[in-house]
């Protein structure tokens, strides 16, 4: 008996069980390093003076403040 139970009927070709295997091992995932991530830009400059950027109780319409 084989390591893996019963061995097949007809013996396989070795260039077959070579191409399966090939075949196996390129379908494996492999562990591959992540790319780089460029830095990501300071956005804070770019809405220090919009009105969403103060405080909601500053945002509220006060109609009779006008």
């Amino acid at each position: 008996m084989a390591a893996g139970g019963l061995r097949p009927r007809p013996e396989p070709d070795p260039l077959v069980v070579a191409l399966v295997a090939a075949a196996v091992d390129q379908l494996q995932l492999r562990a591959v390093a992540p790319a780089p991530r460029p830095a990501e830009p300071h956005l804070a400059w770019r809405f220090s003076g919009r009105w969403w950027s103060r405080p909601l109780p500053a945002r509220r319409d006060r109609p009779w403040l006008h």
